[in-house]
């Protein structure tokens, strides 16, 4: 059953006519017909007869309106929801790194869906970019700049970036961590390159990074945001890098004046600036 479809049934007994029904709805007096009659064939029922030129429903049609008149009472309630909460509402899908969701975005979102109970965030991660051209995600936190896209492009924060190696001196040779070659252009790997270390662990995930700095026999470039505990660590020696990390906010054009969509946009400044602080 198309709600579409069931609407043309209320709108034929208001009326009394296909004529009457097409131009309340603005749709083909033709198409009235056509719909009526692949409703009748789908329900083996007959919905209304021709009396004194007057479509009159049935019995049958009296209890399909019935149900009708209940789903358009719904319809209703549901476009009203908007009303009863107070703040924006909407439904946001945010694609980034896995690192940036858990490490940036996650322990700062109940604070803002407790501010805002008609917002709803769906998080979408993953180390490859969301097709955005394809509508897949709403907003995007990216690490490279795109070049071109029909959406709208700000820089959303600047990343401190830390090299990580051991205090004392060890014997054998640390593992140096690196970045895939296609990421060769970002700072961490430039640092890498000019330091001559060559790499022996090659990975973009950050937590991997992490995780073998953190059992003091590797070195390797970490965000901020993933090196908090490292800073610490009295056995690792941190050196801040001169070059930070962009990081790029995409949204989609449609959604650039949307209530919800602005509160989270303010929100994921927010979230950048406080690790920064921190």
């Amino acid at each position: 059953m198309n709600w579409d479809d069931l609407r043309i049934i209320a709108a034929v007994r208001d009326e009394g006519t296909y004529a009457g029904a097409s131009a309340r709805l603005r749709i083909d007096e033709t198409t009235v017909g056509r719909r009526l009659a692949r409703i009748e064939r789908a329900l083996g029922l007959r919905l209304f007869e021709a009396a004194d030129g007057v479509r009159k429903p049935t019995r049958q049609c009296d209890v399909v309106l019935a149900h009708i008149q209940a789903m358009a009472a719904h319809a209703e309630e549901i476009g009203r929801i908007g009303e009863s909460l107070p703040g924006p509402v909407g439904r946001l899908r945010i694609a980034s790194t896995n690192a940036i969701a858990e490490e940036v975005l996650a322990p700062r979102t109940g604070e803002l869906l407790r501010a805002h109970p008609g917002l709803t965030l769906q998080f979408l991660t993953s180390s490859e970019n969301v097709k955005f051209s394809r509508w897949e995600a709403d907003l995007a936190i990216r690490l490279r700049k795109p070049d071109k896209g029909d959406f709208a492009i700000s820089k959303l924060a600047e990343v401190r970036l830390y090299f990580f190696e051991q205090a004392a001196t060890t014997a054998g040779e640390a593992v140096t961590c690196a970045y895939p070659d296609e990421l060769g252009g970002i700072p961490e790997m430039q640092f890498l390159r000019a330091r001559r270390l060559r790499a022996r662990c090659v990975t973009d995930n950050v937590r991997i990074i992490h995780k073998l700095v953190q059992s003091h026999q590797a070195v390797g470039v970490l965000p901020e945001h993933s090196c908090v505990d490292l800073l610490t660590d009295r056995r690792l020696r941190a050196t801040l890098l001169p070059k930070r990390r962009d990081v790029w906010l995409l949204v989609q054009s449609h959604l650039k004046r949307d209530a919800a969509t602005r509160v989270t946009i303010d929100w994921l400044r927010a979230c950048f600036q406080d690790v920064a602080r921190s």
